[in-house]
């Protein structure tokens, strides 16, 4: 049986990788959790789309203040030096190239790095892209944190992307609950997997083709 990595120790990995002195935008879902893993002796810049700069990790239980929360609707914490600002002042930020990266979560990724994650593609959906557009292609670079399948066991790494596109050709590394994976001109590569996994198990539930 292939052993999965939970969302915190996703989250965890994930952290680990940004270097220091990186701004960064957390979108809403499992990106959030990334906050709680950033070590507070390291000087990493969490933005949040509805209007934070320098955003610290989740509230503590009984401190929430519920005039500061995150793009998420979650209570969270002010660093020292933070501020927070209009969403136009956000906006402006996110597409003025000034991130240098963001975190989303994806519902598919292909394997030249098209990302679909606003949608489902329902009839009726009403639309609820947000600001995902514009950090798609705002930010220097887009890293994806998702689990590697879906609910039903349909891949999320495909070929070609079916649902309602965020941005062509914006992903540029995917973590997920079974390996981390860098998007090059020639495919995805993989970068890590988890203790135990080869890489044509990795395969065998992933439709997007994998360089070792």
């Amino acid at each position: 049986m292939i052993q999965k990595l939970t969302r915190m120790q996703m989250a965890e990995r994930l952290a680990r990788d940004i270097p220091d002195g990186s701004y960064v935008n957390l979108g809403i879902g499992m990106p959030e959790l990334v906050a709680s893993y950033i070590d507070p002796a390291r000087e990493i810049i969490l933005h949040s789309e509805n209007g934070i700069l320098g955003m610290g990790p989740p509230a503590p239980e009984g401190m929430e203040d519920t005039e500061l929360i995150n793009a998420g609707k979650k209570p969270v914490t002010l660093l020292t030096g933070g501020a927070f600002f209009h969403h136009l002042d956000s906006f402006a930020i996110m597409r003025g190239k000034h991130l240098d990266y963001c975190i989303m979560g994806g519902m598919q990724v292909s394997g030249r790095g098209d990302l679909a994650n606003w949608s489902l593609g329902r009839a009726g959906e009403p639309p609820a892209v947000g600001g995902a557009m514009d950090l798609a292609v705002g930010a220097k670079r887009v890293l994806i944190l998702m689990e590697h399948v879906a609910k039903n066991g349909a891949p999320k790494l495909v070929k070609e992307c079916t649902l309602p596109i965020t941005g062509l050709g914006v992903v540029s590394r995917i973590y997920t609950d079974l390996a981390v994976m860098e998007v090059t001109a020639d495919g995805l590569k993989v970068i890590a997997m988890n203790d135990g996994l080869t890489v044509p198990e990795l395969q065998s539930v992933t439709e997007a083709e994998l360089i070792p």
